[in-house]
């Protein structure tokens, strides 16, 4: 490994026209040149750091780059790299953040892609995620636009069309609801619902953002197969195959802020034709399993 260059040492002397005082003691001092220098040495041997070592960066003050580690092995990385790095020791790692938002896509560990209805939580204050049961009825771990979002928790399907999943990675819950390339995101301000001849919209990761009316509440449907569904609310927002599980809110109109309705469960036509599309109510799933939305 090449270590970085030292500039030479420098001595330092006073006279005065009674004494000379003796040279102050000899000091390493590394230029900021030097120092980017060795930084990128470190950024270069990127694919090969142990996971132990959680990052590093120039520190000025301390005229050294600064690698953080969490072990013996981290540290014996890093030492290698000579005189230049000082190591600091940390005890956890950082991780890739990400927002969870209503209508975005989630994939399934057996393959498939739903759609997120909201974000909520428990007393107890463990987060998860709400979509549609035959979304969640066969499958374990769910990821997202960002990376891992966790394990399904509970599934309703037939009967109802709700589903959770909870939220055990580094993924942020967060109020909001993706309106794509209609506006910016709106935020879930609580969850009344909307009465029939009302204007509601949908999010959904194939069709985007489609608004429409209430058209009736508590329908069955029969989706074929045996998979009846009860309680359903009726409307003429278009949805498509991949939406299944995303957000219905209220219309904003020109605001950002919405009433939670329920996740998209199936239907008929499409959004080139048109067509039905029903909802499983949001207040069912929150009963069911004793949680809370985010709101903002």
């Amino acid at each position: 490994m090449t270590r970085p260059n030292r500039i030479p040492v420098v001595l330092l002397a006073l006279t005065c026209a009674v004494a000379l005082t003796p040279p102050a003691a000899a000091q390493v001092v590394y230029s900021t040149a030097a120092l980017d220098q060795l930084k990128s040495s470190l950024d270069d041997q990127a694919r090969s750091v142990p996971d132990s070592v959680t990052g590093w960066h120039v520190d000025e003050n301390t005229n050294r780059v600064v690698v953080s580690v969490l072990d013996n092995t981290g540290a014996r990385w890093a030492k290698s790299f000579g005189r230049g790095v000082r190591v600091e020791r940390v005890r956890t790692a950082p991780r890739p953040l990400w927002n969870v938002i209503g209508g975005q896509a989630i994939y399934f560990s057996g393959g498939g892609r739903c759609s997120i209805g909201f974000n909520a939580r428990n007393a107890a204050g463990t987060r998860y995620l709400i979509t549609a049961g035959h979304c969640t009825e066969v499958v374990t771990n769910v990821s997202g636009t960002g990376g891992s979002v966790g394990p399904v928790a509970g599934s309703s399907f037939p009967g109802n069309d709700f589903g959770i999943i909870r939220v055990s990675s580094s993924a942020v819950s967060t109020p909001l609801v993706d309106r794509y390339s209609s506006g910016s995101d709106v935020t879930v301000a609580g969850s009344t619902p909307v009465p029939v001849g009302g204007r509601i919209c949908r999010s959904g990761s194939t069709t985007g953002w489609r608004c429409g009316k209430v058209l009736g509440v508590n329908q069955t449907v029969n989706y074929g197969g045996g998979d009846v569904v009860t309680g359903l609310t009726r409307t003429n927002a278009c949805a498509e195959p991949g939406d299944s599980g995303g957000s219905f809110v209220s219309d904003p109109g020109s605001g950002d802020r919405v009433q939670a309705q329920g996740l998209t469960s199936g239907g008929s036509g499409n959004c080139t034709s048109g067509g039905i599309v029903y909802f499983q109510p949001i207040a069912e799933a929150l009963s069911t399993y004793g949680l809370t939305l985010y709101t903002g």
